[in-house]
């Protein structure tokens, strides 16, 4: 920087100099006495240096884009024939009313079953009200209906109606004490399921591509085979209760880590029941607090072959 200085001050130098000085470009021989170096702006300078590096940059620049151009016309024949092929479509449903056309008309195309899975307890009777002449009409046709829903429905009367008004007409449902989340698989060729990443109430997936939708079939199915079967007696008494599962998994996830609302949100309860659990468990271990409860059960097999009333 000394001797580039000096070029500047004193004017073109004919002494050594550095070779960087000569590489950046910051010094170049004068074109009438190549033996004098005069200074050059660092800007000029820099621009020298860049330009063919640049141009390079913008010839792999264009190379790429002609590579994208080019197989863009075998990306649209691959698609269409795997979507010919094998039913490659996930699109993205936003709204109630859109969300609601798609399953009204995957319902409208029903040939010979429908799956589906509801967590969260107890469905509201005003939705039951509008989905049972719609489920008894299609039961009447052939169509077979499993349901999953989760343990606590036993509890809840429109929902305990409504089961045993389509399970009469043929349908089977069967109760869990956790659930995956929703999902309904129409013949077994395009699958609903809502988006986690966005809000699930008013968004939702409709999968047509057949590995995923037969993965999702794969899941319901093992639910299905862990699930206990909601069967009403003949004098029309609610199903039997499952309080001691439904405690187990209470009493597991609290182990784990997991708050009461947060347990409530898994197992569709209410905070209170959970608290309630928790509580009759603490007083059959007479436990002083919950850190003790959990370490307890952590410690033993209690939550598996006791039924802690």
């Amino acid at each position: 920087m000394e001797r580039y200085r000096q070029a500047l001050v004193h004017g073109p130098l004919r002494a050594e100099v550095p070779d960087c000085l000569i590489e950046l470009g910051l010094l170049r021989p004068l074109a009438e006495d190549p033996t004098l170096l005069s200074a050059v702006p660092p800007d000029i300078a820099s621009s020298e240096l860049r330009r063919p590096i640049e141009r390079a940059v913008l010839m792999q620049q264009h190379t790429i884009a002609a590579i994208r151009d080019s197989l863009a016309i075998a990306e649209d024949v691959y698609r269409g024939e795997s979507s010919s092929g094998s039913g490659t479509a996930v699109r993205l449903l936003r709204g109630p009313d859109v969300i609601e056309a798609a399953l009204q008309r995957a319902h409208d195309g029903l040939e010979y079953e429908v799956l589906t899975a509801k967590p969260g307890g107890a469905r509201p009777p005003e939705v039951l009200a509008r989905a049972l002449p719609d489920d008894l009409a299609r039961l009447k046709q052939g169509i077979k209906q499993r349901t999953l829903y989760q343990h606590t429905v036993r509890t809840h009367g429109p929902t305990l109606a409504y089961i045993e008004q389509v399970t009469a007409a043929g349908a089977e449902v069967r109760t869990l004490d956790e659930l995956f989340d929703r999902l309904i698989i129409f013949d077994r060729s395009v699958a609903f399921i809502p988006d986690p990443m966005l809000d699930v109430n008013t968004t939702a997936l409709a999968i047509e591509h057949r590995a995923i939708v037969a993965y999702l079939v794969g899941v319901f199915n093992h639910a299905w085979e862990r699930a206990e079967r909601l069967n009403f007696a003949q004098d029309h008494m609610r199903p039997p209760l499952m309080t001691d599962e439904t405690r187990r998994a209470v009493l597991r996830l609290m182990v784990e880590g997991y708050t009461d609302s947060a347990i409530s949100k898994r197992l569709g309860i209410s905070t209170r029941t959970v608290s309630a659990h928790i509580k009759k468990a603490s007083e059959a271990l007479n436990s002083r607090s919950r850190a003790q409860l959990a370490y307890l059960l952590a410690k033993s097999s209690l939550i598996d072959d006791i039924a802690l009333t």
